[in-house]
């Protein structure tokens, strides 16, 4: 019985994180303009990834509130889906969430994602650019993007992101600002 009320509360949970806007701290997003906060954090398998190795390329940095949800699942499968884009255009994909390296490397393989996914959970990065939300008490991730530039410069900020239609969003922008 146990068990069955902490299933049922973590369902709940999980749900809820997906149909309700995050409220984030009192933070401020780097702005466009501003020179994008670096960092280095572990992604899904295994590997360091720092932001600084991607000068020369467009780097597209999502902030999710968490692995394995409707809306973060829908937001990854839009990225995965117009992955050739990205890459035709020279950009990266990064995502980042407060989960853990092993909550990425199931996310990943579940969803059959191929771009690298950050762990956070010590709020660092999040915090950095302005992204820490809270739910219900616990600290997760805001829905943003940065589009940063090959010089490392943010050119284009998302806030409260719809996951249904954003990858085409940053597509957009991307095309725009190569012109």
């Amino acid at each position: 019985m146990r068990k069955r009320i902490l299933f049922i509360l973590a369902a709940a949970i999980v749900l809820a994180v997906a149909l309700v806007t995050v409220h984030a701290a009192d933070q401020t997003p780097p702005a466009a303009g501003d020179a994008a906060p670096t960092f280095t954090l572990p992604a899904q398998d295994g590997s360091q990834i720092s932001l600084d190795s991607y000068r020369g390329k467009w780097v597209v940095l999502y902030f999710y509130p968490k692995d394995m949800t409707p809306g973060c699942t829908i937001e990854a499968h839009n990225f995965q889906r117009d992955q050739a884009k990205f890459d035709a255009d020279d950009a990266v994909i990064l995502g980042v969430s407060v989960d853990t390296p092993d909550s990425h490397k199931q996310f990943c393989t579940k969803e059959g994602l191929t771009f690298h996914l950050l762990a956070d959970p010590e709020h660092k990065v999040v915090d950095s650019y302005g992204s820490l939300g809270n739910f219900m008490g616990f600290k997760i991730a805001s829905r943003n993007t940065f589009l940063i530039d090959p010089q490392g410069k943010i050119v284009r900020v998302w806030t409260k992101v719809d996951p249904s239609h954003h990858s085409e969003e940053v597509l957009a922008a991307l095309a725009e600002l190569k012109k």
